[in-house]
């Protein structure tokens, strides 16, 4: 299998372990946009995950863990589901990420499905509680997601064929996280957990937030070629963005859909266009969560989880 090489957590400016490559930012945030789709976030249920969209999702990677959603009407059928996996890849779309599903078979028959299609890479985020439900299936990157704690990182080191880890920290474990030792070869992405407000901020917001992005003039460092589609067929910017609709997936395709011009007007959402940021010296190396803020104001080009505006 193919291994995937993101920037580490170093370079990022945070040090951690060689095998965590993202702290606090999805794996993608490091790596030069271009306008184009680049990645599928698709949802095959509600989920199951810890964190509802009723009570609030403070995750900085929410956007591909196993997070627990209202569906809004019946979700779409297996047939529709195949078919827009199929014209992601004849779009050149590359990444495919398969997330919140309902049952761990519909989640296994997706994923061979792309893998038989030759979507070039298909993740599988798959809860740590469900982990020996899986079977390996050869050419899928399968993702456990976990709570952080010693006993689950152990669970983790006895599945080798997992190709990674969404780990999810609290702000005042991250030191502890410092120093993890572990014999899981797999990458590590580190999934913190922000409070509802910043004044309940537990950890250093600026060096969670560093980043290296030769493109964020240009383009959203997050959001630019994501596309994330809800199970029952809501064609939204990021998984966690709700309210923010692009199409109907299930009346508009893969091409149909990246013809909106709202869309793409998220793909290019950099902070010189939010108003609060767009004098800031550090606009360029300051990853932006737009999910995150939208949820703590209620405004797309909300400001909650900045020290130096505060």
């Amino acid at each position: 299998m193919e291994k995937v090489v993101y920037d580490s957590a170093q370079s990022f400016g945070i040090d951690f372990s060689p095998n965590v490559v993202s702290v606090a930012k999805p794996p993608w945030s490091g790596r030069p946009h271009n306008g184009r789709l680049e990645r599928l976030i698709l949802q095959l249920g509600a989920g199951k995950g810890r964190f509802s969209e009723i009570t609030g999702i403070p995750r900085s990677i929410g956007c591909i863990g196993n997070n627990s959603f209202i569906l809004r009407r019946e979700p779409m059928s297996v047939e529709r589901v195949k078919e827009l996996i199929k014209e992601f890849k004849l779009a050149g779309g590359k990444e495919l990420w398969l997330t919140n599903y309902d049952s761990v078979g519909y989640l296994l028959s997706m994923a061979s499905y792309a893998v038989e299609i030759d979507v070039p890479e298909v993740y599988a985020v798959v809860r740590i509680e469900d982990i020996d439900e899986i079977r390996p299936i050869d050419g899928v990157r399968f993702i456990a997601e976990l709570e952080y704690s010693e006993e689950n990182i152990q669970r983790l080191e006895a599945h080798s064929w997992l190709h990674g880890a969404l780990v999810m920290i609290k702000g005042s474990d991250i030191d502890e996280l410092r120093g993890l030792k572990t014999t899981f070869q797999g990458e590590i992405y580190v999934d913190v957990l922000y409070p509802g407000s910043a004044r309940k901020l537990d950890f250093n917001v600026i060096e969670m937030k560093r980043i290296l992005n030769p493109t964020t003039e240009r383009y959203h460092d997050c959001l630019a070629g994501t596309l994330a589609i809800t199970a029952d067929g809501y064609a939204l910017p990021c998984p966690l963005l709700r309210n923010s609709v692009v199409a109907d997936a299930r009346e508009t395709g893969i091409k149909g859909i990246l013809r909106k011009r709202r869309l793409k007007e998220f793909w290019k959402m950099t902070k010189d266009k939010i108003e609060a940021c767009n004098t800031c010296p550090f606009r360029y190396i300051c990853h932006d969560c737009r999910a995150l803020e939208y949820q703590a104001t209620g405004e797309i080009d909300g400001l909650e989880y900045c020290p130096i505006t505060l």
